[in-house]
Formats: structure tokens, C-alpha cells, sequence
């Protein structure tokens, strides 16, 4: 996400950095490149035009220029006016006082409605809140049968009726449902269009009043930039949204839409679709999002992440294996397959401060999840004894294991030497001292072993 927009702003305040003063001059010309990679970056130019101006106004006076830091300082000064251009309303989903309460899914088709709404059902599902789908959408073929689909994936409920052709009566039957079963949420699928149209609004007007959602939520597809703002704005002159889902933002470098949609619409983004999982939905913080657009990292989520895919037990018997020396191969394949479940291998590291800066450097088959794979590929080549046992893999076995995972025994002796310096460097943190301590901390705290998969 917004690679392009991250290494612009970057290479402008690294140059502010390097200059141990100021001038309004400096801050000017910093200013029109941030301009320039904002709209390169698809930002609506009004949008662009205020954010610039807003930073302009507070770097610009005596008590930054002459700090003894003024680049630092611009920095957080971005910082802020990135974390208000992308606020604006209540972020959080709001529920109703009675259950359940309802949410309206609407959106153009192509958008990732359907899909969008079991991530949503899966997200508030992991909270400890009973969802129920409801497939109110009769237009597009095959709509209901996706959604059914979805739902037992998830292991959510869906209400369908295949014999109705009446949207209204489908969603409001639907809701009562929800309500039989006690669900905390009813999550209403609705159809969408090729393009907004009297028709749509009519039928989603008509769905709105039968349902009386607490939250109407549009998706939009991030990578339409510009048109999804455009899209937003008629969505909510005509139905009133309470809310946005920016779809597909791993595949949005640009972040135009991301970056303009509130301030254009006022409508708080509430969810991103970082990805075709199932699991890849995160809830919004505007502040987050402006730490990894200026390449700071997003430790919380990164936290979050971690701690929903590793559990207390998991860390306490891993210290465990480490302190005795029996941390072998085999959970080492644990560990990564672990790691996969937070999500693409390149989101994962994204949240790491810093990274953004060393990206460049690394090799780009270690930036993607062909990496993972064949490092678990080598390492399911391998005998049950040589997994526990590794120093037993000499030449003639190197060769075999490369050939059974496709890969070269060049391979497998840098994996092989990876891991010695990994359990090498491990037993050093846990020897003792506040490096030991840390390392607890750290693995208790954020899942820290993860890192070994990189």
C-alpha cells in the first residue's frame, strides 16, 4: 500500500533532515514536492491543495524553524494533518440498542461486496459477536450462492430465500431471523450496479426504511481512486451512509482514494481490504494509516496480528524448546506457517518501523510469500530425523532434499546455516539479563519470533 506515495515522502524529508536549519524557502520547496506526490498519487487536488496549506501554517513559524530539529518537526506536523485529512466521524462500528443490529452492505458491482460482508461477519465473529448474512441481493446470478458459500467458510449463518424475487421482503425476513437466533448482527447484502442508477437507489431506499440499519456501509474499490470518491459522494446524497470499506488496498500503490474519500464526503472509513483472504479485513485508525504512509511502521496493528495468531501456550513451550536447546526444524515449519496467517509476507513487514527505508535493499524474492514457500518446501523434503536433527544433513542429503523441493543444495545449506545462527542468537537472548527479559517480552508481547521467517 502507497509504496510510491512512502518513498516520495520520504526522499523529501530525508532532505529536510539533512539540514540542520530551515527556511521558509526549504519548506516551500519541500511542500511542492509533497504536493506533487499527492497528486501523483490520484489525492483529489482540493484535498492536496488544504493538506499542504494546513502544514504550511504550523511549520512555518519561528518555534519549528529555529528547533533543534525543524525536519523532525515538519515530519510530525505531516504526521497530524495526515491523521486529520483521514478522521473525521466515528471510525468504530456503531451498534444498535436493541439486537440485532443491522448493517446495510451497498456498492457498485465489481466492488467486493459480497465479500466484504463474510470478512465483516468473520472480523465481528473474532470479536465474540454473532453475525447473520442476509443475501438480499436477486439481481446479480449466482449472488446468493457466493454468499452461502462464504458463509460456511466462515462458519457464519446466512438467511436466503431462492424462491423470492422481492429484495425488501428477503431483508427484512432476514433480519428477523437474526433476531430467532440471537445474533448480535445482521449483515445485509444488497445488489449493486455497473454504474449508480435512479433503480438502485430506489430499491436501496425502499431496503434502508424496511431494515432501519444503524450502519450503511458503502465498499468501494480503492484502486479506482478519483471514481470511488465520486461514487461515495452520490451514494451518500442519496441513501445517507454511516460509513466506508476501501477494498483492495494491497493492490492500491497510490492511496488517492484512501487519502481524499473523507474529506471529500465526510463519511468515516471504517474497514480496509488488505487482501483475497478471508482474514484480510483490518479495522481503520486513521493514525496507523499515516505511520505507514510515512514509512513509520504500524507496531499496533502488527501487535494485534500476532497476538490473535499466537497464543500464551505456543510462546511458553517455544521459550521452552529454546532455553533446552530443542528448538528443531519442525517447529521452525511451525513457526512459519504461523506467520502466514497474518497475512502477505510484504503487509506483515510493512508494519515494522523502518522498514520502508531498507526496503530497497533487500532481495525482492524475500519481499513475497515465494520465500516462505520454499523454505517450507525444503523443509518438508526432509526425513522426520533430519527435521529434529539437522546437523545430520551432509552433502548427499542436501542434494536429495534440494531435488525433492525443486531447489538447489545452495539452497538448502543457506537455509541450514539461517536457522544455526537463528538457534545461536536465540539462546544468547535467553540466556539471561535484561536481553532475556526482552526477548520475552518482545515474543509475549508481539509474536516477535515471527521475524526468523524473513
Amino acid at each position: 500500500m502507497f509504496d510510491a506515495l512512502t518513498d516520495k515522502l520520504n526522499g523529501v524529508f530525508a532532505r529536510l533532515g539533512n539540514k540542520g536549519r530551515l527556511t521558509e524557502a526549504d519548506v516551500d520547496e519541500a511542500l511542492r514536492e509533497v504536493r506533487m506526490a499527492l497528486l501523483e498519487a490520484d489525492v483529489n487536488f482540493r484535498v492536496a491543495r488544504d493538506f499542504v496549506a494546513r502544514i504550511r501554517e504550523r511549520a512555518v513559524g519561528e518555534d519549528v524553524l529555529k528547533s533543534i530539529s525543524p525536519g523532525q518537526q515538519v515530519i510530525k506536523i505531516t504526521n497530524d494533518a495526515l491523521v486529520e485529512i483521514l478522521g473525521g466521524g466515528v471510525h468504530r462500528l456503531e451498534s444498535d440498542t436493541k439486537q440485532p443490529s443491522v448493517i446495510l452492505m451497498v456498492g457498485l458491482n465489481g466492488a467486493g461486496k459480497t465479500t466484504a460482508s463474510a470478512k465483516l461477519a468473520k472480523h465481528l465473529k473474532q470479536l465474540g459477536q454473532a453475525s447473520v448474512l442476509v443475501a438480499s441481493d436477486l439481481q446479480r446470478p449466482a449472488a446468493i450462492q457466493q454468499l452461502d458459500t462464504l458463509g460456511k467458510q466462515v462458519d457464519v449463518a446466512v438467511y436466503k430465500d431462492t424462491s423470492s424475487r422481492d429484495t425488501v421482503k428477503v431483508a427484512r425476513d432476514g433480519v428477523k431471523r437474526a433476531s430467532e437466533l440471537n445474533a448480535a448482527w445482521a449483515i445485509v447484502d444488497t445488489a449493486g450496479r455497473f454504474q449508480i442508477d435512479d433503480e438502485l437507489m430506489k430499491e436501496l431506499e425502499e431496503v434502508k426504511k424496511a431494515v432501519s440499519p444503524i450502519e450503511t456501509l458503502l465498499v468501494v474499490d480503492a484502486m479506482t481512486g478519483q471514481d470511488a470518491v465520486q461514487a461515495a459522494q452520490e451514494f451518500h446524497e442519496r441513501i445517507g451512509l454511516t460509513g466506508l470499506i476501501l477494498s483492495k488496498m494491497d493492490g492500491d500503490a497510490r492511496g488517492g482514494a484512501a487519502l481524499s474519500i473523507t474529506s471529500v464526503t465526510g463519511v468515516p472509513i471504517k474497514f480496509m481490504g488488505t487482501g483475497e483472504g478471508i482474514d484480510a479485513l483490518e479495522q481503520f485508525y486513521p493514525d496507523r494509516l499515516a505511520s505507514r504512509i510515512l514509512g513509520m511502521g504500524d507496531m499496533l496493528t502488527f501487535i494485534e496480528k500476532a497476538q490473535t495468531t499466537f497464543d500464551e501456550t505456543q510462546v511458553v513451550e517455544l521459550e521452552k524448546k529454546i532455553r533446552q536447546s530443542t528448538f528443531d526444524l519442525e517447529d521452525f515449519l511451525g513457526q512459519l506457517q504461523q506467520l502466514k496467517k497474518m497475512g502477505p509476507i510484504s503487509q506483515v513487514l510493512e508494519m515494522l518501523p523502518g522498514f520502508s527505508a531498507m526496503k530497497g535493499k533487500l532481495p525482492t524474492d524475500q519481499l513475497d510469500d515465494s520465500h516462505l514457500q520454499r523454505t517450507e518446501a525444503i523443509i518438508y523434503s526432509m526425513t522426520p530425523d533430519e527435521r529434529r536433527k539437522p546437523e545430520m544433513i551432509g552433502g548427499s542429503r542436501r542434494k536429495r532434499i534440494a531435488r525433492g523441493s525443486g531447489t538447489t543444495p545452495q539452497d538448502v545449506n543457506q537455509l541450514l546455516n539461517q536457522f544455526r545462527q537463528a538457534q545461536k542468537m536465540m539462546r544468547q537472548l535467553m540466556g539471561g539479563g535484561k536481553s532475556s527479559k526482552k526477548m520475552r517480552r518482545l515474543m509475549q508481547q508481539q509474536g516477535d519470533f515471527t521475524k526468523m521467517g524473513r
